[in-house]
């Protein structure tokens, strides 16, 4: 008996010491990581998608509280970084010609692997101003990139050496027309399933095999093709829904089917519906170029919705999706002000002085990192009262990529750069 039992513990503590060293991964297949409690910021906005993580950050951006870890020279991009387990997804354009999906080092900003394929276009002359350059935010599930190229051209990647599983080019698979000025709609994942506003339409695919699943709110394209905006998915109602800006209108769209919920028309200049929608309690929060600013209520069943604009302001949204804290909105405006909203009442809180022509906005439910097209980074105190910055620093030269944030670590793509920053405790 006493050797059986000495036999099994010896087993057992084999067993235990294997398990201990086994590497730790994030999801099956995808990059190693050992963090616990660590919010990966897997797509466009952040985990959630709406700009909102849980962190807590210092009352300062000098060195001593934000360090500077690595930097690398990269090609050109609009692209927000994917920060996922040990690696960093970035893209770029290259020569004019190719499209590059990059993994980085997260530690060390060392390439781990790339992959390309041509995909380059000129956008007409009077956006040149825009860039000619991969836009979209690449997303990523399961250990696998998704990636949507400047001209209508969706890839799906092995994250651990950047094989290329499928890939589906929109004007060839649904005869649209190749976007104007380049495609940026940035993918949704939900469960098995894939959804982008491309080919004219939105479109759900199976992220497994790149199988075209359904079409809705097809508008054939046109001269501008694809919509500005990426879908954003909620309950409404009771029932799960996708919301999605086309260039013309918002509207409630069932994940299952494709069948339209709800529409409702939203006024812009040249269809430049480009924030993300976003959501509070029971209504939707919209700003557009061109448009106003507003909330739209939305209530009943999918049998019979209704929607109803509960207030409506002057002001005029740009490219800058909201945060949200504690019922206000705070967003940065197509003046180049920063502004808070009360989403129960309408009423304009405060706004600023004028900023870059682009912000992107992160929230700890406290404070926001703001960077601006000029590369200014801004830590602003969540304050419905009065604009309040914190401290600011230059980290770019150009950047209207999204910020990215993960854990005590900030990812700052500029045009032509990619840098990674990490929190200190120093106070």
């Amino acid at each position: 008996m006493k050797s059986d039992w000495t036999a099994r513990t010896a087993v057992l503590i084999c067993l235990i010491v294997a398990t201990m060293t086994l590497p730790v991964r994030a999801q099956e297949g995808g990059p190693a990581t050992a963090e616990k409690g660590v919010q990966e910021w897997n797509q466009w906005r952040g985990p959630n998608r709406d700009g909102n993580v849980q962190a807590n950050w210092p009352s300062s951006l000098d060195d001593k509280h934000l360090e500077k870890i690595w930097s690398v020279d990269m090609g050109p991009s609009y692209s927000g970084p994917i920060v996922v387990g040990d690696q960093v997804f970035v893209t770029e354009t290259k020569d004019k010609k190719y499209e590059v999906v990059t993994a980085l080092d997260r530690k060390t900003g060392k390439v781990l692997w790339q992959q390309e394929w041509e995909g380059a276009m000129q956008v007409p002359f009077f956006a040149a101003a825009n860039g000619s350059w991969i836009r979209a935010t690449p997303a990523y599930d399961d250990g696998h990139l998704y990636v949507a190229g400047i001209r209508d051209v969706l890839v799906c990647l092995n994250a651990k050496n950047g094989d290329i599983v499928w890939k589906i080019d929109f004007p060839k698979e649904t005869g649209s027309t190749v976007p104007t000025f380049g495609f940026v709609c940035s993918p949704l994942i939900d469960g098995n399933n894939l959804y982008i506003q491309a080919g004219g339409a939105l479109c759900k695919i199976d992220k497994k095999t790149g199988k075209l699943i359904w079409r809705s709110l097809d508008d054939g394209g046109g001269m501008n093709g694809s919509a500005f905006s990426s879908p954003y998915l909620t309950t409404i109602g009771g029932k799960r829904q996708l919301l999605v800006q086309t260039r013309t209108n918002l509207v409630g769209v069932d994940p299952e089917t494709g069948a339209e919920l709800w529409v409702q028309p939203v006024k812009s200049f040249r269809g430049m519906n480009i924030l993300t929608p976003t959501v509070f309690e029971d209504g939707v929060f919209v700003s557009t170029y061109g448009g106003t600013t507003q909330m739209l209520g939305v209530s009943g069943t999918s049998n019979a919705y209704n929607v109803t604009p509960r207030w409506n302001l002057p002001a005029q949204g740009y490219m800058t999706s909201p945060v949200i804290v504690n019922g206000h909105a705070y967003i940065h405006l197509r003046n180049q002000r920063f502004a808070c909203f009360d989403l129960k009442n309408g009423k304009e809180t405060w706004r600023s002085k004028p900023y870059g022509k682009y912000s992107s906005l992160v929230s700890n439910g406290k404070q926001i990192l703001a960077l601006d097209q000029r590369g200014d980074l801004m830590l602003i105190n969540a304050n419905p009262e009065e604009f309040e910055v914190v401290d600011t620093r230059k980290v770019a030269d150009d950047s209207w990529a999204h910020l990215a944030v993960r854990g005590d670590e900030v990812f700052v793509r500029d045009l032509n750069k990619m840098t990674a920053y990490k929190w200190t405790k120093a106070d």
